[in-house]
């Protein structure tokens, strides 16, 4: 059974930074594309970054390019998020997820992943 389990959320002030982490278990990481995904209150959940199997190639929405940066550690069955210059509109509850056939023309469709995490909250106070 695959499990992913989110880790870093919290409060921040604007400007502020936070580092998420999401743990794989029960398959090895490098089987899967991964992703960031988030969702605020009454809103759609919404795609922020996606990360190729390799790690070679990486994948975001406009608004947080040049401030996120999604990362891998397959030896570590982990996938990261460093968010920087975090903003209120940030503020979301952040989910991981995993697709082990994720076509790069749908890295922005949740229905494209397999597996998901339960969620960490950020909060970004202005």
């Amino acid at each position: 059974q695959v499990q992913l389990v989110e880790s870093g959320g919290g409060l921040v002030q604007a400007g502020g930074s936070l580092r998420l982490s999401c743990a794989v278990s029960g398959r090895t990481l490098s089987t899967y594309a991964m992703g960031w995904f988030r969702q605020a209150p009454g809103k759609e959940r919404e795609f922020v970054a996606h990360i190729r199997r390799s790690g070679g190639h990486t994948y975001y929405r406009d608004s947080v390019k040049g401030r996120f940066t999604i990362s891998r550690d397959n030896a570590k069955n982990t996938m990261y998020l460093q968010m920087n210059s975090l903003q209120p509109e940030d503020t979301a509850v952040y989910y991981c997820a995993a697709g082990t056939g994720v076509i790069l023309s749908s890295i922005g469709n949740p229905t494209q992943y397999d597996y998901w995490g339960q969620g960490t909250q950020v909060t970004v106070s202005s």
